[in-house]
């Protein structure tokens, strides 16, 4: 193993994170899931700080980056949704938009060509809002936080992930419009 793995590896186990703390909710420890969450979080802030500081960026962390993080939100929302913590159709509008960017990302890939997957600012204000969800939700179930609180956070999270799944959808169309329009 080269120095330069560090940040694959990190985000491996932050993978194999995924399913302790799928079995803390699922059993009503929240302390402990809690806990297991906020170290993925640290983690996935190590593991990008080390890959853009010393140029440890890779083609495998690019695609494990992403589908850790999916991983851990699609499986979190889930659980949240099954111990009815937050509401279905939550859980519903965070997994479609998780499919409609995986299947037009493919659907680019094999009829368009190669492309980079960029991040959009709404993107990551959505991931912030959803991390922000799941935190207030699993405090909440360990200290009495105020219903508008959790109410506001659902409705602010379903709104990012509406905004972003759209954005998306009308960023790589209009990508593939102008590929197609000029070949």
């Amino acid at each position: 193993m080269k120095p330069r793995d560090i940040p694959n590896l990190i985000t491996a186990l932050r993978i194999l994170l995924v399913f302790p703390i799928a079995y803390l909710l699922l059993s009503g420890r929240f302390h402990w899931a809690l806990g297991l969450f906020l170290l993925a979080g640290v983690s996935d802030g190590i593991d990008g700080f080390l890959a853009r500081r010393f140029g440890w960026r890779s083609r495998l962390g690019s695609i494990l980056d992403p589908l850790a993080d999916k991983l851990l939100m699609v499986t979190v929302f889930l659980v949240l949704g099954w111990l009815e913590l937050v509401p279905w159709w939550l859980v519903v509008a965070v997994l479609l938009r998780d499919v409609v960017i995986v299947a037009g990302g493919l659907a680019y890939h094999l009829l368009i060509g190669e492309y980079a997957m960029e991040p959009a600012v709404i993107s990551k204000f959505n991931t912030t809002v959803q991390i922000s969800l799941v935190l207030v939700v699993l405090l909440g179930q360990i200290w009495p936080l105020p219903t508008a609180l959790v109410g506001g956070m659902i409705y602010l999270s379903l709104a990012t992930t509406v905004l972003s799944g759209l954005h998306y959808v009308l960023k790589w169309s209009r990508r593939a419009w102008r590929v197609v329009k000029y070949e």
